[in-house]
């Protein structure tokens, strides 16, 4: 374990440290104006430094993991997340921490000018520590962005599955865009789903907006016409068009199990027909 200054020296110089890192957050960017109020920055930087010199009291400059830190690394996640909601860029938020380097080595070179070996040797350290400290508000700030960015995706592919009650005991998935794996299970989640809350007799699964159809995305078809007849529905594919059917044939793709038409108008007809129903075109009479 390591011996430092450090504690010692933010006890003493807290405030001038605390006055010149919130002038450097603010002349390198790090500090939002449009994002964060005055006070709140000073808010945070000031807790960053209590949190600073708690941490160091323990002589611990080297591994930021170690119990010491728990409470530091604590702030500076939940610091990481705020402003990745609030919509500052990577960049900004590691200038939090970076941005303190100059005015604590300023103070430190100060405060230990008559002993330059010991100087040399705490600015190496707090130099290396605030590095790991900035790149955990880097890695935190990352995690929160993927984090956001998958919640994100898995609405959409909610959003782009809609199923719908088209008659009594007929639902139907229009599928738009390509099916793969993920997708897939969010597709048999919300057609599953919808049939036992409308006790639907038949599925239709349109595919006029499935761009392609291989041998991957045939599977995933099949999977889900699987899961649908476990749960007592029938399913019906349509949207398939010529080009898609030329290729169901060359690539030896086998639907005969599975009742497909042309268009969503064919599908819905048959399953009307299916559930009972008779479509009848009414004449219209002239005037």
């Amino acid at each position: 374990m390591n011996t430092t200054r450090l504690p010692d020296i933010l006890k003493k110089s807290q405030s001038q440290i605390l006055d010149e890192w919130i002038k450097q957050q603010l002349a390198e960017g790090g500090a939002r104006k449009d994002l964060i109020k005055d006070a709140e920055l000073r808010k945070q930087s000031e807790g960053f430094l209590s949190q600073l010199q708690r941490g160091a009291q323990s002589g611990e400059m080297v591994n930021i993991k170690a119990p010491a830190w728990s409470a530091t690394l604590e702030l500076l996640g939940d610091l990481a997340r705020q402003r990745e909601r609030m919509g500052f860029s990577p960049s900004e938020t590691a200038l939090f921490i970076f941005s303190l380097k100059e005015p604590l080595l300023t103070q430190v070179r100060s405060e230990l000018s008559k002993e330059p070996e010991s100087m040399i040797n705490e600015s190496i350290g707090i130099s290396a520590l605030l590095d790991k400290l900035g790149l955990y508000t880097t890695e935190v700030y990352q995690a929160a962005r993927e984090e956001v960015i998958r919640r994100q995706q898995e609405e959409m592919l909610e959003l782009s599955t809609p199923v719908v009650k088209m008659w009594d005991g007929i639902v139907a998935l229009p599928l738009i865009g390509t099916l793969d794996s993920a997708r897939t299970s969010v597709v048999m989640e919300s057609l599953l789903q919808r049939i036992v809350e409308t006790g639907s007799e038949i599925a239709i699964i349109d595919i006029t907006g499935v761009p392609t159809v291989d041998t991957l995305v045939a599977q995933h078809l099949l999977k889900t016409v699987a899961a649908a007849r476990l749960m007592g529905a029938d399913c019906i594919i349509s949207g398939i068009r010529p080009q898609i059917a030329q290729t169901m044939v060359h690539l030896a793709i086998d639907l005969s199990a599975v009742t497909t038409k042309a268009s969503m108008a064919e599908a819905l007809k048959t399953a009307l027909m299916r559930t009972g129903h008779r479509v009848v075109k009414e004449a219209i009479a002239k005037a």
